[in-house]
Order: C-alpha cells, then sequence, then structure tokens
C-alpha cells in the first residue's frame, strides 16, 4: 500500500464484485487493507471503509461476522457505524468479543444492548475495561446472577448511588456477590454496614429455623459477628476517623447541638451524623450503626425522642435513614404517628436499656419499647 488514494482504489475494485459467495473472501481483503492502515487513516477513509463493509456484511455466515468482529475489537479506530450492527448482532460469537473489548462503542450503544439483549451479552458487557454508572445501573438490575456478580468484579467498573443499594440489596442472599461488593474500595461504608447487617439476619433466621431451642443463643453470636464487621469496617475508614474527630471536637468545646446535626444530615454524612448521635445519646457507635442501617425506623425514633428533637429534625434523620435503605421517601410519613405517641420520657427508658444492653455484652435485636 503505496498511499491512502491506493487503499480507496483497491476498496473499489473489491466493492465491484457482485459474486455474493465470494462476499467472505471480499470482506476479509478489505479488513486486510483497514488493519494495514488503522492509526494512519482520515475520517473521511475510515467512514469509506464503514459503508463497504457493512455492504459486505449482509448475508454473511455467523463463522466469517465473528471472524470479521474479532479482527476489529481491538482497534482503536473501527469503523463506527459496523461495530454497532456488529455489537448488536444475536449470536454472541458475533458481538462477544465487540461488546467486551472495542473502544468505539459509545455509552448509547452499550446501554440499548444492555437494555435489549441476552443474558450472554449483558455478561461481555460486564467485562470491559471500563463501565460508566449509565451502564452498571441497567447491568445491575437488569442481569442475572453471574452478570450481575461479573460486574461487581469489574476493578474499572463506576456505580451510581442506585447501582450500589441494588448490588446490595441483591447480596443479601448471596455469598459470593457479598464478597465482591465487600471487596471493593468505592462502596460507601454506611452501604457495606447494611449489607452486613442484612446478611447477619439472613443467616440468623436460617440458624434459628434449624436449632429453635439455641434461639436465643444464636441471635447472640451472630450479633456479635455484625459488631466485629462493623467494628472492622470503622477501623479501615479514614472517613469515619475524620469524622469522629471533628464531631468530638464539636462535643468537647460544647458546640455539638441541633443545628449541627441537621447540618450533617444535608450534607448527607452518614458517619458525622453517627458520630454525632452517639455522643449526644451516650450510646456506642455500633448501636447508632445498625439503627441506620436496618429496616425498621423504631430506633431513629427512640433516639431523636430521647434527646428531644423536633419532628424537623428528626425528619432529616428519617431521610437519612431511607436513603442508606433505598426506601421511599413517602414511607417518612407513615412515622410521624408513631413519632407523636412516643414520649421523651419513655424513649429515654428506651435508652437505658440499651445501654445495659451493650454493657453486658449481649447484643442482639432492638429492644421493645417499654410500656408507659
Amino acid at each position: 500500500m503505496n498511499s491512502h488514494e491506493n487503499i480507496i482504489d483497491q476498496l473499489e475494485s473489491i466493492l465491484a464484485s457482485r459474486d455474493i459467495s465470494r462476499r467472505a473472501g471480499i470482506l476479509r481483503k478489505v479488513t486486510d487493507l483497514f488493519v494495514l492502515g488503522s492509526g494512519k487513516l482520515s475520517e473521511d477513509q475510515i467512514e469509506l471503509f464503514d459503508n463497504v463493509m457493512a455492504r459486505l456484511l449482509e448475508n454473511i455466515e455467523q463463522a466469517a461476522r465473528a471472524q470479521f468482529g474479532s479482527r476489529l475489537a481491538g482497534l482503536p479506530d473501527a469503523p463506527p457505524y459496523v461495530i454497532r450492527i456488529l455489537a448488536s448482532d444475536a449470536a454472541i460469537a458475533v458481538a462477544g468479543p465487540v461488546l467486551r473489548h472495542c473502544e468505539r462503542l459509545d455509552q448509547d450503544a452499550l446501554v440499548e444492548n444492555a437494555r435489549t439483549q441476552s443474558q450472554d451479552h449483558l455478561l461481555a458487557i460486564s467485562g470491559r475495561r471500563v463501565l460508566v454508572e449509565a451502564v452498571t445501573d441497567v447491568l445491575v438490575e437488569r442481569g442475572n446472577q453471574a452478570v450481575i456478580s461479573s460486574t461487581a468484579r469489574n476493578g474499572g467498573a463506576q456505580f451510581s448511588n442506585f447501582g450500589i443499594c441494588t448490588l446490595v440489596e441483591k447480596a443479601r442472599d448471596d455469598g459470593d456477590l457479598a464478597m465482591c461488593v465487600w471487596s471493593r474500595p468505592d462502596i460507601p461504608r454506611q452501604n457495606l454496614v447494611k449489607l452486613f447487617v442484612d446478611a447477619s439476619e439472613t443467616v440468623k433466621n436460617q440458624l434459628i429455623e434449624a436449632h429453635p431451642r439455641r434461639a436465643e443463643l444464636i441471635k447472640s453470636i451472630v450479633a456479635r459477628a455484625a459488631d466485629a464487621i462493623q467494628t472492622k469496617a470503622r477501623a479501615g475508614s479514614s472517613d469515619f476517623a475524620q469524622a469522629l474527630s471533628h464531631v468530638s471536637a464539636l462535643h468537647a468545646a460544647g458546640r455539638l447541638d441541633e443545628a449541627e446535626l441537621v447540618t450533617f444530615c444535608r450534607e448527607g454524612s452518614f458517619d458525622k451524623v453517627v458520630a454525632a448521635l452517639s455522643l449526644m445519646c451516650d450510646l456506642p457507635v455500633g448501636l447508632v450503626e445498625r439503627a441506620f442501617v436496618q429496616n425498621q425506623t423504631e430506633q431513629i425514633l427512640v433516639l431523636a425522642r430521647a434527646i428531644n428533637l423536633p419532628w424537623e429534625t428528626t425528619t432529616t434523620l428519617l431521610t437519612l435513614h431511607a436513603g442508606v435503605n433505598g426506601s421511599s421517601r413517602q414511607q417518612l410519613d407513615q412515622c410521624l404517628i408513631g413519632f407523636s405517641r412516643l414520649q421523651p420520657k419513655t424513649a429515654q427508658t428506651a435508652l437505658q436499656f440499651y445501654r445495659m444492653r451493650e454493657k453486658a455484652s449481649q447484643p442482639g435485636d432492638p429492644l421493645p419499647l417499654p410500656n408507659k
């Protein structure tokens, strides 16, 4: 190949052949030309190849399409239109290499494929070097177990809050997926805590069903295991250490009050809110964390009432709780009745029970509110 003009001459000569039986061979020759010129072709020349290849690709058998796609998948300047055709091919042997490796596929094409193609196609997409949030949102929502686990193991995958909450939800009963999520450094600590609190609840229920006579002992063992995991998560979190230092300084200076708590909530700072409530309620951090990551809101209401927080401030706490659990904001309205009925003195008595339980080293399910 002496020049780009020579490429065009050869393309026109090849396309002049009308023998359908020779399409695969002709396409192979065109691909040879493109691979040879890759990295040196202008956009106009790439567009010409794109048009020619798209025409030659029609009615080609699967084996030839698969070979064609594999050769183009690794090229940074692969013809974009043909690449989209290959990526949407129903045969995974054709689409797989392109979906997994080709950098010329844009976000829209990947999202469309993830929404409409087979689980094998989704599995191929999950193995890409980089996955943006819009793509992982579809993979974790629509994918099967293999797709979700592959996506969670992908170090180049980015997850939105929706994606993270979906992963955590689906990992509750899937030990392999739970470990994939746990090993990712980009999962917020509050989501890790929720994952393992929920997973521990699942394990606890299974053990209680198998050994009903030892239910209380099993509850204690599983709850202690959850506490150990929470402690390990906090110890490895520089964010929590910074939050605790900041909140402790405010508390020591007598400036840790309702206004600061509201600010932490509006910032969405889970660590600061947990540290602040721990100090304001004189409760262990682990207990406050569990109040936020469990599905029930009762303990949040108890903490708020015990330190005389008004409903408006309690709502900010419940909003943070809803965000961690991925639940609807509309569910907050259901808490108002319980908040109105709960007297501060009753809530303070409940806090005393919580403290007694923690000091006795008998963690377990939240204690019921004492009768008035």
